[in-house]
């Protein structure tokens, strides 16, 4: 374990040294976002390069968000052998090589390399994230939580909505709408030509983003980041939790865990799935590539609500509740709505817009769950945050589910998926996170 010599408990810290560290976690969480989000317009384009199939081009956040489920317990103890500064550094030096493997999986043009660099920057971004959220979480009154988490959304979500844009505007070209137009009556060896150029348009932007992030991972080890102690409990908390042994025993943070597997689902749904749904009205990707920056926009307008109405106005659990429910009417409007209107110059049917508008109904659920369901965990924090971070999954499986029924039957049907995944989260948000015990009373 690190020396606990040099660790402070949050509430050790001056207001400066605080607001130090959300900075730092802020740049952190902006990484996160780019490095994510990115995937929006990634899947549609290895779809092309690739010719792929809706559910196989969802591999693509498959590859990249199984790695969560597989590296987040070993990323708990991995922080807690060597503290949060170091952890993150290695995180770091994995999301760089996952980058860095872009480059011969487009010199080769072979999908399933692209699959395993993506596992691999995943990797990283699982040990940051089981690192960084807990970390944001203990660093202040936990009646700020949802506060300070929405702050590092804005950061995360400002990031995804640069991270489409700024691919787009580096591997598309003006003309690349005819080309795709033309691939279909291209002979053989014509189209192999024009879908390898196209792949190796990837490698000098994932070649500048390894180097970035191995410049990163020097950066936070030599911050001025405190490591924060969170092995030692209070007096209260350590006899509320003396006759607790696993962190199986605390069913709010498992029952959130599943909460956030399911929101992080119906988000990533939400921004990864738009584009998609888009080109199934005829709208290109050229036209269509600004609907997931529109979709994070509104996550960021559901932040700065949070931060300027938590907990003065209204407490995080009932932001919650509202966003939740939220979803649901979304979703059930995307399902049913139908008609033509007008959004940024493009003539567009109004169920994307309901997609779009998704982004304000899942902004501060994951900013509501995390402080409800780390609670009470005391010494199990570390392993609680794993826990949660396994979650991530999520993005892995439900994008994969959603493809399916795309396949099977539409685009449009395929959101039912997210229905009950909402109905969840409002039983989580309204009894689920004040479950302190398997038994029943």
């Amino acid at each position: 374990m690190p020396s606990t010599t040099s660790a402070v408990r949050a509430d050790q810290l001056s207001s400066r040294d605080t607001w130090i560290s959300i900075g730092i976690i802020g740049i952190l969480f902006f990484i996160f976002g780019f490095v994510s989000w990115v995937n929006a317009i990634l899947i549609p384009y290895f779809k092309i390069a690739f010719t792929l199939s809706n559910f196989d081009s969802y591999l693509v956040a498959f590859a990249f968000y199984i790695s969560y489920l597989v590296m987040s317990v070993p990323s708990s103890y991995l922080l807690r052998a060597v503290g949060f500064k170091k952890g993150m550094m290695y995180g770091f030096f994995a999301m760089s090589l996952g980058a860095f493997l872009f480059v011969p999986a487009a010199m080769v043009r072979t999908y399933e390399l692209f699959l395993l660099g993506l596992f691999t920057l995943g990797t990283g971004l699982a040990v940051l994230q089981t690192a960084a959220n807990p970390y944001v979480t203990v660093l202040g009154p936990k009646e700020r939580a949802a506060q300070r988490i929405s702050i590092m959304g804005i950061f995360n979500k400002g990031a995804g909505i640069l991270a489409p844009l700024l691919f787009a505007a580096v591997v598309l070209k003006v003309g690349d709408s005819e080309l795709f137009q033309q691939l279909d009556q291209m002979g053989p060896e014509a189209k192999d030509a024009a879908l390898g150029e196209l792949i190796r348009r990837v490698m000098v932007p994932y070649a500048v983003v390894g180097v970035v992030l191995l410049g990163l991972g020097i950066f936070v080890r030599f911050s001025p980041l405190p490591e924060i102690d969170t092995e030692h409990e209070s007096e209260a908390l350590a006899e509320a939790n003396s006759g607790k042994h696993s962190i199986l025993q605390f069913p709010h943070l498992i029952l959130g865990a599943f909460a956030i597997f399911l929101h992080v689902g119906t988000q990533v749904i939400a921004i990864d799935t738009v584009i998609p749904y888009a080109n199934s009205f005829g709208i290109s990707l050229l036209d269509a590539k600004v609907l997931p920056s529109f979709t994070l926009a509104f996550t960021i307008l559901g932040y700065l609500i949070g931060i300027s109405l938590i907990p003065k106005v209204i407490s995080q659990v009932n932001v919650l509740r509202i966003c939740t429910l939220l979803g649901s009417c979304l979703t059930l409007l995307i399902v049913y709505g139908s008609g033509p209107i007008q959004f940024w110059g493009m003539e567009m049917d109004i169920s994307i817009l309901f997609v779009v508008l998704l982004g304000l109904a899942n902004s501060l659920v994951w900013a509501g769950i995390w402080p409800l369901a780390l609670d009470g965990l005391g010494r199990f924090t570390k392993l609680g945050a794993s826990i949660m971070i396994m979650g991530l999954c999520g993005n892995a499986i439900m994008p994969m589910i959603y493809g399916h029924f795309a396949d099977i039957y539409s685009e449009r049907t395929a959101y039912w998926v997210l229905f009950p995944c909402y109905l969840y989260l409002v039983f989580y948000a309204v009894k689920g996170h004040q479950i302190r015990t398997w038994k029943s009373s």
